[in-house]
């Protein structure tokens, strides 16, 4: 039997259902990525699906997952172009028996291997390990999803529910089926990602640094709301958006650090925080395309007057608010935002702006190393007013929060010192 699987957000070995099972299954199969040249182009709102520093990340987690094919004498072929003229193409070339995938909540995602289960000749087994819990798990429709985080959180306690337990990487994989691949990641990046490195072993080294070298994860509840430091966070959401690591593997971890050292408000937040995550999975597995909908999930349009110049200076960092120009800058320069930060600059741009919340949102997309399309446009549908737990959403006080999480002002300080970020947009 000749198998294809198709790696998508699970760039990774180990935890990997839908690989292994091919693997089973298969005599030859061909390990395919691709890249599609639309990510690289601008939207409605002018922003990239795919920016700078993600695609650096990206480049360096193929090149990793590649480095671990060859271990079991495999390869990636990596190729350029839309996927739903490439795999059935290669399926014909090839006499595909199998195609695997992993499930991904996203809607293009899932319209993709809607369209690839209609169309293909062969057999296409579709394997979930993006998300804590299976389908079979959770007893949640569209029409009863949670309008709350609490209240999702709460029906997973009373429920008690558990994690799906991650597992091992293949024995083996089946031999390579010949196949050439495009010219990819050859770009000569002039950015710096340090510390962070796309891969899964990476992934691992991180999860090991924050919950047992440094002890990070001690003291999680009282640092993770600061705006700058590699250690005030976990920072493993960067790998988890692209599936170089699994959040199944962090929330076993996490069990293995409380069984070690006990509960406390720090692992709790933790788990609480992996939750969250997966509320946004759930609510965009059930409300699909209305997660990028002006009026949101709850049908209500917000009130807004866009005016380029107000927006342009939210994108280069150059408005009346220092916090906020700090957190855009830090942003623009370095792909990474705090989860404070992203909040603050959030609310500024819809409620002090009046920008339409959609180009806040895709503006992240472009810019952030970690972006994830149900957490993005969850937390951007929430904090615009739109989501169905947004009624109780209060004015921001930008100067007490600078007083509260920057009390000595070091943070808008360094990034006042740095250029105003050169726009990436043009109007």
């Amino acid at each position: 039997m000749n198998g294809l699987y198709w790696f998508r957000h699970d760039l990774r070995l180990a935890d990997n259902p839908a690989l292994v099972a091919l693997s089973k299954r298969c005599n030859q199969a061909l390990m395919l990525y691709v890249i599609d040249p639309s990510w690289f182009k601008p939207n409605h709102f002018q922003s990239r699906h795919l920016g700078r520093f993600r695609e650096e990340f990206l480049y360096q987690s193929l090149r990793a997952l590649e480095k671990e094919l060859k271990k079991s004498k495999q390869r990636l072929v990596v190729k350029v172009g839309n996927p739903l003229e490439i795999i059935p193409k290669l399926c014909e070339k090839h006499q595909i028996d199998l195609v695997a995938t992993t499930e991904h909540p996203g809607f293009t995602e899932r319209q993709q291997l809607g369209h690839l289960s209609k169309i293909l000749p062969c057999e296409v087994m579709i394997s979930e390990s993006f998300t804590l819990f299976i389908k079979n798990q959770i007893s949640f429709t569209k029409d009863n999803f949670p309008a709350s985080f609490a209240e999702f959180k709460a029906t997973i306690s009373a429920q008690n529910l558990l994690p799906c337990i991650p597992i091992a990487k293949p024995d083996s994989l089946p031999p390579a089926i010949d196949e050439s691949r495009d010219l990819w990641g050859g770009q000569e990046f002039v950015y710096d990602l340090t510390p962070y490195h796309g891969g899964e072993d990476s992934g691992f080294v991180q999860l090991n640094q924050f919950f047992w070298k440094t002890q990070g994860l001690k003291n999680y509840k009282d640092t993770r709301n600061r705006f700058d430091g590699w250690q005030c966070s976990s920072r493993l959401s960067a790998w988890l958006s692209n599936g170089t690591l699994s959040v199944r593997t962090v929330a076993a971890e996490l069990d293995n650090y409380e069984y070690r050292y006990g509960k406390s408000p720090s692992t709790e937040m933790m788990y609480s925080e992996l939750l969250y995550r997966e509320y946004f999975q759930w609510m965009m597995h059930f409300h699909g395309k209305n997660m990028f909908a002006f009026d949101g999930i709850k049908k209500k349009r917000p009130l807004t007057s866009f005016y380029c110049e107000n927006y342009k200076a939210w994108e280069q960092g150059t408005t009346d608010c220092p916090l906020v120009n700090a957190c855009m800058r830090q942003l623009n320069q370095t792909g990474y935002m705090s989860s404070k930060g992203r909040q603050i600059v959030a609310r500024y741009l819809v409620n002090t702006l009046n920008v339409d919340w959609r180009f806040g949102a895709a503006y992240f997309e472009q810019q952030l190393v970690d972006f994830d399309v149900a957490t993005n446009y969850g937390n951007w549908q929430y904090l615009s007013g739109v989501s169905a737990d947004s009624e109780h959403l209060l004015p921001l006080d930008i100067d007490k929060l600078a007083r509260e999480y920057d009390p000595d002002g070091s943070f808008i300080a360094k990034w006042a010192e740095s250029s105003p970020s050169v726009s990436l947009l043009r109007f």
